[in-house]
Parts: structure tokens; sequence; C-alpha cells
């Protein structure tokens, strides 16, 4: 993601998770799939 872009949704217990558009945040939120098995959504560099 480029700096500037996308949304950050912050957890109760504080933890971040970054979206780069509404499909990964809805997908993720409201759908309740898991993004590890999903093709579209990318692991954190550390």
């Amino acid at each position: 993601m480029e700096p500037g872009t996308g949304k950050v949704f912050v957890q109760n217990n504080g933890k971040k998770i970054f979206f780069c558009s509404n499909k990964c945040e809805k997908n993720m939120l409201k759908l309740k799939r898991n993004p590890s098995k999903l093709k579209w959504a990318q692991k954190k560099k550390a």
C-alpha cells in the first residue's frame, strides 16, 4: 500500500488492521472471511 491510502481499523484490544480497499474491509469484518485463505490478501512484511 502506498502511504496515505487505505484504512486502519483498531480493535478494542489495540490491535491495528490495515485495509487497502472497501473490498478487503467488508470481506474480513462483515463477511468474516479468513484473509490467509484468499488470494487478494497480502501478508504483512516485517
